[in-house]
Protein backbone atom coordinates (compact mmCIF):
# COMPACT_ATOMS: atom_id res chain seq x y z
CA UNK A 1 0.00 0.00 0.00
CA UNK A 2 1.28 3.58 -0.98
CA UNK A 3 1.66 6.36 1.14
CA UNK A 4 -1.22 8.28 -0.82
CA UNK A 5 -3.51 4.78 -0.02
CA UNK A 6 -2.69 5.00 3.50
CA UNK A 7 -3.36 8.72 3.64
CA UNK A 8 -6.75 8.04 2.13
CA UNK A 9 -7.23 5.15 4.12
CA UNK A 10 -6.79 7.01 7.55
CA UNK A 11 -9.17 9.65 6.25
CA UNK A 12 -11.91 7.26 5.64
CA UNK A 13 -11.60 5.64 9.03
CA UNK A 14 -11.86 9.19 10.98
CA UNK A 15 -15.26 9.48 8.92
CA UNK A 16 -18.39 7.70 9.87
CA UNK A 17 -21.45 8.52 7.37
CA UNK A 18 -24.69 9.25 9.05
CA UNK A 19 -27.76 8.19 6.50
CA UNK A 20 -31.10 9.36 6.37
CA UNK A 21 -33.94 7.07 4.90
CA UNK A 22 -37.73 8.19 4.87
CA UNK A 23 -38.66 4.35 4.31
CA UNK A 24 -36.76 1.28 2.63
CA UNK A 25 -36.21 2.35 -1.24
CA UNK A 26 -32.84 2.43 -1.64
CA UNK A 27 -31.62 1.70 1.84
CA UNK A 28 -29.85 -1.32 -0.09
CA UNK A 29 -28.03 0.20 -2.90
CA UNK A 30 -27.08 3.18 -0.56
CA UNK A 31 -25.47 0.24 1.94
CA UNK A 32 -23.77 -1.26 -0.83
CA UNK A 33 -22.23 2.42 -2.28
CA UNK A 34 -20.54 2.27 1.47
CA UNK A 35 -19.26 -0.46 1.65
CA UNK A 36 -17.35 -0.37 -1.58
CA UNK A 37 -16.29 3.23 -1.00
CA UNK A 38 -14.97 1.82 2.36
CA UNK A 39 -16.85 3.69 5.20
CA UNK A 40 -18.40 2.98 8.04
CA UNK A 41 -21.84 3.86 8.43
CA UNK A 42 -25.21 4.04 10.41
CA UNK A 43 -28.80 4.28 8.02
CA UNK A 44 -31.44 6.33 10.13
CA UNK A 45 -34.67 4.51 8.47
CA UNK A 46 -38.64 4.85 8.38
CA UNK A 47 -39.55 1.41 7.98
CA UNK A 48 -38.10 -1.78 9.40
CA UNK A 49 -35.71 -3.78 7.04
CA UNK A 50 -33.84 -6.31 7.70
CA UNK A 51 -30.11 -5.27 6.59
CA UNK A 52 -26.86 -4.61 9.06
CA UNK A 53 -26.03 -0.79 10.39
CA UNK A 54 -30.07 0.23 9.55
CA UNK A 55 -32.03 1.35 12.92
CA UNK A 56 -35.12 2.02 12.58
CA UNK A 57 -36.77 5.46 13.47
CA UNK A 58 -40.18 6.70 12.76
CA UNK A 59 -40.18 9.31 10.57
CA UNK A 60 -40.42 13.12 12.18
CA UNK A 61 -38.22 15.07 9.79
CA UNK A 62 -34.33 15.00 8.65
CA UNK A 63 -33.45 17.09 11.83
CA UNK A 64 -34.82 14.16 14.17
CA UNK A 65 -33.49 11.27 12.41
CA UNK A 66 -29.69 13.28 12.70
CA UNK A 67 -30.30 14.20 16.50
CA UNK A 68 -31.22 10.62 16.92
CA UNK A 69 -28.79 9.02 14.82
CA UNK A 70 -25.81 11.53 15.99
CA UNK A 71 -25.80 9.17 19.30
CA UNK A 72 -25.02 6.34 17.62
CA UNK A 73 -21.79 7.29 15.89
CA UNK A 74 -18.89 6.37 17.66
CA UNK A 75 -16.64 9.03 19.74
CA UNK A 76 -13.70 7.87 18.02
CA UNK A 77 -14.74 9.38 14.99
CA UNK A 78 -13.81 13.00 14.07
CA UNK A 79 -16.37 13.58 10.89
CA UNK A 80 -19.60 12.70 10.62
CA UNK A 81 -20.95 12.49 7.23
CA UNK A 82 -24.44 13.44 6.68
CA UNK A 83 -26.22 11.67 3.53
CA UNK A 84 -29.41 10.95 1.61
CA UNK A 85 -30.27 7.66 0.60
CA UNK A 86 -31.22 8.32 -2.58
CA UNK A 87 -27.65 9.78 -3.74
CA UNK A 88 -25.13 8.48 -5.45
CA UNK A 89 -21.87 10.09 -4.08
CA UNK A 90 -18.60 10.91 -6.62
CA UNK A 91 -15.29 12.76 -6.06
CA UNK A 92 -15.00 12.34 -2.03
CA UNK A 93 -11.52 12.57 -2.09
CA UNK A 94 -11.93 16.60 -2.70
CA UNK A 95 -14.41 17.61 0.51
CA UNK A 96 -12.15 14.81 2.76
CA UNK A 97 -9.07 17.31 1.39
CA UNK A 98 -11.04 20.13 2.73
CA UNK A 99 -11.43 18.57 5.95
CA UNK A 100 -8.20 18.22 6.95
CA UNK A 101 -8.14 22.16 7.68
CA UNK A 102 -9.21 22.27 11.31
CA UNK A 103 -10.36 25.72 10.62
CA UNK A 104 -13.01 24.20 8.55
CA UNK A 105 -16.31 23.26 10.26
CA UNK A 106 -18.69 21.90 7.49
CA UNK A 107 -18.12 21.10 3.90
CA UNK A 108 -20.72 20.18 1.58
CA UNK A 109 -20.97 18.84 -1.75
CA UNK A 110 -22.58 19.48 -4.90
CA UNK A 111 -26.05 18.47 -6.14
CA UNK A 112 -26.35 17.27 -9.85
CA UNK A 113 -30.30 16.13 -10.51
CA UNK A 114 -30.77 13.41 -13.63
CA UNK A 115 -32.64 16.06 -15.44
CA UNK A 116 -35.92 18.14 -14.57
CA UNK A 117 -36.39 21.44 -13.41
CA UNK A 118 -33.44 21.27 -10.40
CA UNK A 119 -30.83 21.32 -13.14
CA UNK A 120 -31.32 25.02 -13.75
CA UNK A 121 -32.88 25.53 -10.70
CA UNK A 122 -28.54 24.17 -9.12
CA UNK A 123 -26.87 26.22 -12.06
CA UNK A 124 -28.40 29.49 -10.41
CA UNK A 125 -27.76 28.41 -7.11
CA UNK A 126 -24.13 26.49 -6.95
CA UNK A 127 -23.36 30.49 -8.87
CA UNK A 128 -24.73 32.54 -5.90
CA UNK A 129 -23.12 30.10 -3.19
CA UNK A 130 -20.32 29.92 -4.50
CA UNK A 131 -19.72 33.55 -3.18
CA UNK A 132 -22.36 34.07 -0.37
CA UNK A 133 -23.51 30.52 1.84
CA UNK A 134 -27.33 31.00 1.20
CA UNK A 135 -27.88 27.34 1.40
CA UNK A 136 -25.89 24.04 2.47
CA UNK A 137 -27.20 21.16 0.32
CA UNK A 138 -27.87 17.90 3.07
CA UNK A 139 -27.53 15.59 0.34
CA UNK A 140 -23.86 15.12 1.44
CA UNK A 141 -22.22 16.94 4.10
CA UNK A 142 -19.28 16.52 5.99
CA UNK A 143 -19.24 18.35 9.84
CA UNK A 144 -17.04 17.84 12.65
CA UNK A 145 -18.15 15.89 15.60
CA UNK A 146 -16.70 18.97 17.76
CA UNK A 147 -19.15 21.10 15.85
CA UNK A 148 -21.87 19.23 15.56
CA UNK A 149 -21.85 18.91 19.07
CA UNK A 150 -22.33 22.35 20.18
CA UNK A 151 -24.99 22.86 17.73
CA UNK A 152 -27.14 19.83 18.32
CA UNK A 153 -30.03 19.04 19.16
CA UNK A 154 -31.53 20.67 16.38
CA UNK A 155 -34.85 22.10 16.40
CA UNK A 156 -38.15 21.26 14.11
CA UNK A 157 -36.79 22.55 11.00
CA UNK A 158 -37.81 21.94 7.05
CA UNK A 159 -34.01 23.01 6.17
CA UNK A 160 -32.34 21.29 8.91
CA UNK A 161 -29.28 21.53 6.13
CA UNK A 162 -29.38 25.24 5.90
CA UNK A 163 -29.60 25.30 9.83
CA UNK A 164 -26.98 23.52 10.25
CA UNK A 165 -24.71 25.75 7.73
CA UNK A 166 -25.96 29.07 9.28
CA UNK A 167 -24.91 27.62 12.91
CA UNK A 168 -21.50 26.40 11.66
CA UNK A 169 -20.72 30.23 10.66
CA UNK A 170 -22.49 31.71 13.62
CA UNK A 171 -20.18 29.56 15.97
CA UNK A 172 -17.50 31.39 13.65
CA UNK A 173 -16.09 28.61 11.78
CA UNK A 174 -15.32 28.13 8.24
CA UNK A 175 -17.71 26.06 5.57
CA UNK A 176 -16.81 25.06 1.92
CA UNK A 177 -18.78 24.20 -0.54
CA UNK A 178 -16.94 22.09 -3.33
CA UNK A 179 -18.36 21.32 -6.76
CA UNK A 180 -15.70 18.23 -7.24
CA UNK A 181 -17.05 16.10 -4.83
CA UNK A 182 -21.15 16.03 -5.55
CA UNK A 183 -23.60 13.62 -5.55
CA UNK A 184 -26.31 12.48 -8.15
CA UNK A 185 -30.18 11.96 -7.13
CA UNK A 186 -33.80 12.51 -8.65
CA UNK A 187 -35.42 15.51 -8.03
CA UNK A 188 -38.47 16.70 -9.45
CA UNK A 189 -39.45 16.24 -13.08
CA UNK A 190 -42.97 18.56 -13.37
CA UNK A 191 -43.63 22.13 -12.72
CA UNK A 192 -46.25 21.07 -10.05
CA UNK A 193 -43.81 19.43 -8.24
CA UNK A 194 -40.66 22.19 -8.90
CA UNK A 195 -43.57 24.75 -7.43
CA UNK A 196 -44.20 21.76 -4.05
CA UNK A 197 -40.59 21.55 -3.33
CA UNK A 198 -39.80 25.31 -3.45
CA UNK A 199 -42.75 26.37 -0.93
CA UNK A 200 -41.45 23.82 1.47
CA UNK A 201 -38.22 24.92 1.18
CA UNK A 202 -38.39 28.22 1.27
CA UNK A 203 -40.64 27.70 4.32
CA UNK A 204 -37.43 25.93 5.98
CA UNK A 205 -34.64 28.38 5.16
CA UNK A 206 -36.97 31.17 6.91
CA UNK A 207 -37.52 28.72 9.65
CA UNK A 208 -33.66 28.49 9.53
CA UNK A 209 -32.89 31.76 9.67
CA UNK A 210 -34.80 31.93 12.76
CA UNK A 211 -32.95 29.34 14.61
CA UNK A 212 -29.27 30.79 13.82
CA UNK A 213 -27.64 34.07 13.15
CA UNK A 214 -25.96 33.50 9.88
CA UNK A 215 -23.27 36.62 8.76
CA UNK A 216 -25.96 40.11 7.66
CA UNK A 217 -25.10 39.35 4.02
CA UNK A 218 -27.22 35.85 4.37
CA UNK A 219 -30.15 37.71 6.38
CA UNK A 220 -30.10 40.37 4.01
CA UNK A 221 -30.35 38.04 0.64
CA UNK A 222 -33.48 36.68 2.51
CA UNK A 223 -34.69 39.58 3.68
CA UNK A 224 -35.08 40.91 -0.66
CA UNK A 225 -35.46 37.16 -1.93
CA UNK A 226 -39.30 38.03 -1.70
CA UNK A 227 -38.88 41.28 -3.74
CA UNK A 228 -36.96 40.24 -6.22
CA UNK A 229 -38.50 36.67 -7.02
CA UNK A 230 -41.02 38.57 -9.79
CA UNK A 231 -37.47 38.29 -12.05
CA UNK A 232 -37.89 34.53 -12.07
CA UNK A 233 -40.54 34.59 -14.28
CA UNK A 234 -38.45 35.12 -17.09
CA UNK A 235 -37.32 31.83 -16.87
CA UNK A 236 -40.72 30.68 -18.30
CA UNK A 237 -43.29 28.59 -16.65
CA UNK A 238 -40.15 27.04 -14.34
CA UNK A 239 -39.51 30.66 -13.28
CA UNK A 240 -43.41 31.32 -12.51
CA UNK A 241 -43.39 27.95 -10.06
CA UNK A 242 -39.91 29.04 -8.17
CA UNK A 243 -41.47 32.79 -7.68
CA UNK A 244 -44.74 31.35 -6.68
CA UNK A 245 -43.02 29.25 -4.77
CA UNK A 246 -40.66 31.52 -2.87
CA UNK A 247 -43.76 33.98 -1.75
CA UNK A 248 -46.12 30.96 -0.52
CA UNK A 249 -43.29 29.42 1.43
CA UNK A 250 -42.51 32.88 3.20
CA UNK A 251 -46.63 33.15 3.95
CA UNK A 252 -46.52 29.39 5.07
CA UNK A 253 -43.17 30.69 7.46
CA UNK A 254 -45.13 33.81 8.37
CA UNK A 255 -48.51 32.35 9.05
CA UNK A 256 -46.96 30.09 12.27
CA UNK A 257 -45.26 27.10 10.02
CA UNK A 258 -42.70 25.56 12.30
CA UNK A 259 -42.99 22.22 11.65
CA UNK A 260 -39.66 20.14 11.20
CA UNK A 261 -41.39 17.89 7.95
CA UNK A 262 -43.40 18.09 4.73
CA UNK A 263 -46.94 17.75 5.54
CA UNK A 264 -50.05 16.27 3.44
CA UNK A 265 -51.26 20.22 4.11
CA UNK A 266 -48.90 21.44 1.37
CA UNK A 267 -50.72 19.14 -0.63
CA UNK A 268 -54.18 20.51 -0.21
CA UNK A 269 -52.95 23.91 -0.29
Amino acid sequence: MGAYDRLERDRALSTWFLVSARDERYVKEKANELIQLGFPFTIVCGAKIDQPNVVVRAPRGKYDAINFGFSLVPKSFEITALNDVDTRIYGIEEALQEMQDSSVGLVFAAVRPEGGPQVLFYRILDAVRSIVPIAASGELMFIRRTVLERILPLRPCKAEDSNILFKVLELGMKAKFVTRCYVRTRRTSNKSGEFLYKRINVCGMYQALSLSKPPAIVRAFYFMLPLFSPILICAGPVGYCWAKGIILGLVDYLRGDRAGFWTTAYMAA
